[in-house]
């Protein structure tokens, strides 16, 4: 690890008392799942129940009871907690030790814990719920007085905080392997804000990205285990007050010269793909598709096995950095297109004006992970009216290779002075667009081939045989009923069998909507009705 020019101290180990992937992981469990408008009820249960309740059962060095609160509770701790120095000073003043969270990384026992809570809350506070519908968190059912007498100080730190969720809301901050280079660059980051606070002549508040955020939040919701680590790492309170907090304000200033110390002291780029500095940055792949509300995800994949699922990388940032060893002349550019699919994508840029000291950010895309890679060409322009190049070397970014760096992020050489970094997002599940499954074969009224309409109709034979297909869109829903009919004659329970159609016969028939299922199943009805669709019935010799 390399140290910022001007800026010395020693570097910051890389050891936690705490896993910071798993806090990160619950964390944003939790964030997901916290309700909202949290008020000064809660505060007040904060403050006069809980904490006198958890310092109770807190063990040596304040090492929380395997308890879990009440969710509006566990909010205005949380966002206590973000504030390590308030929450330090509070425990201090008014328990004479610093108050732990419990370190649970699991589903089964957070459960657990949030039982067993239940039966120590109803026996200290028999009078008080554990849960409280939405009106109540609002306090707007609270006498005005006990809303009064709350820590206003603690009110504010929860409405810093209201909009965090959304800040986390891209599917990719989810994935494990972002979290692993999270915590990679948030070993960094405590490095360069000590080394930024002993250089007296700085006067600089360093900017978290997303990433680093998501980090040093996880780490500062234990608050025991992170003040272990700082001390361990040297890291003070008026150190630490050189990173920018949550919902503070910050110039774009702070915002260059953040990235400016970053790059002199580690050689890559601060703003890599997901890490994101302005905390107003709407996710602009999110602006781009449409995805799934989060309370209706659901995998169309588990119920039809045919379809294959479809994935994204939501952010794909290729930077470069340097000079060439020669002097590139106008004919020359650069090239970027993928391994895979989409060969007509070709992203061209002149090579006269790529050559910079630090790194730049040249394309910024979106792509399926089914294209495996980007090529970059350098390439230069042929004379003639056709306007051809000629291939002269290239450089490859696989996907599996970037996914397998830790820091997400894979450099490679394109000229002898210049280099290029492809840095990308974990793959999530995208939506589907339009996907075709097989279904029933229908007769030609468009009943389902079944048994069970043969005994609805007392079992007169179904006449004709369509091969049928289901469109589905990107949720699951279907969309269109699409057949083509390959067959004649009636089928009933016997040895009938229907005949083939010829070619010049067949048809194809595509119906609008959704299928009409019989009440008793709910695989078995009828398409869409004709009266209702789209028909497009000709002769497939058309």
């Amino acid at each position: 690890m390399s140290s910022a020019s001007g800026l010395g101290g020693k570097e910051v180990p890389s050891a936690f008392s705490v896993d910071l992937a798993a806090a990160a992981r619950r964390l944003l469990l939790f964030l997901r799942a916290a309700p909202a408008g949290v008020g000064p009820r809660s505060v007040r249960r904060y403050e006069e129940l809980w904490m006198p309740l958890a310092a109770e059962k807190a063990g040596v060095g304040g090492e929380a009871a395997m308890l879990v609160p009440p969710p509006d509770v566990h909010l205005v701790w949380l966002c206590h907690c973000f504030h390590h120095e308030s929450y330090s000073a509070y425990c201090t003043s008014r328990f004479g030790r610093l108050i732990n969270r419990p370190s649970i990384f699991d589903m089964e026992n957070e459960e657990y814990a949030e039982d067993l809570c239940r039966d120590v809350w109803a026996t200290h506070f028999p009078s008080e719920p554990f849960d409280l519908d939405s009106n109540e968190i609002g306090g707007n059912s609270v006498d005005n007085i006990t809303c009064d007498n709350v820590n206003g100080e603690i009110v504010k730190m929860v409405r810093q905080y209201a909009g965090l969720a959304d800040r986390f809301a891209s599917l990719f901050v989810q994935e494990g392997v972002y979290h692993v280079a999270a915590r990679r660059r948030y070993v960094r980051f405590l490095d360069l804000m000590k080394k930024v606070a002993c250089a007296t002549q700085e006067c600089t508040r360093l900017v978290p990205s997303l990433d680093i955020l998501l980090m040093w939040l996880a780490h500062q919701s234990f608050p025991v285990c992170y003040a272990t680590d700082m001390v361990a790492m040297g890291i003070s309170d008026n150190v630490a007050k050189v990173g920018v907090c949550y919902g503070e304000v910050v110039s774009n200033e702070a915002v260059r010269r953040t990235k400016e110390l970053w790059e002199d002291a580690y050689d890559e780029p601060y703003d890599m793909a997901g890490s994101e500095v302005d905390v107003g940055a709407v996710s602009t792949a999110r602006e781009a598709f449409y995805w799934v509300p989060a309370a209706s995800e659901e995998d169309a994949n588990r119920l039809y096995k045919s379809l294959q699922p479809r994935f994204l990388i939501e952010q794909v940032y290729v930077f470069l950095k340097g000079e060439f060893d020669k002097e590139p002349t106008s004919k020359e550019f650069l090239r970027l297109r993928t391994q895979r699919c989409h060969r007509s994508l070709k992203l061209n840029i002149s090579m006269s004006n790529l050559s910079c000291k630090s790194w730049q950010k040249v394309w910024h895309l979106y792509c399926e992970f089914a294209t495996r890679g980007l090529f970059i060409e350098f390439r230069r322009t042929l004379s003639g009216c056709f306007r051809k190049s000629k291939f002269l070397k290239n450089i490859s970014f696989s996907w599996s290779d970037v996914l397998h760096e830790k820091a997400l992020a894979l450099t490679e050489e394109l000229d002898v002075r210049m280099r290029a970094m492809a840095s990308i997002t974990p793959p999530v599940q995208a939506p589907y667009l339009l996907k075709c499954v097989p279904d029933r074969v229908t007769d030609d009224g468009g009943a389902m081939i079944s048994d069970v309409i043969l005994r609805m109709r007392n079992y007169r034979p179904q006449e004709g045989r369509w091969l049928t297909r289901t469109v589905l869109d990107h949720s699951g829903r279907e969309c269109f009923v699409i057949r083509m009919r390959v067959g004649r004659g009636i089928w009933r329970r016997g040895a009938e069998t229907p005949m083939a159609v010829k070619w010049e016969d067949r048809s194809i028939e595509v119906r609008e909507g959704s299928w009409s299922y019989i009440a008793s199943t709910s695989s078995v009805g009828y398409a869409p009705d004709s009266g209702h669709r789209n028909s497009d019935e000709r002769s497939s010799g058309e």
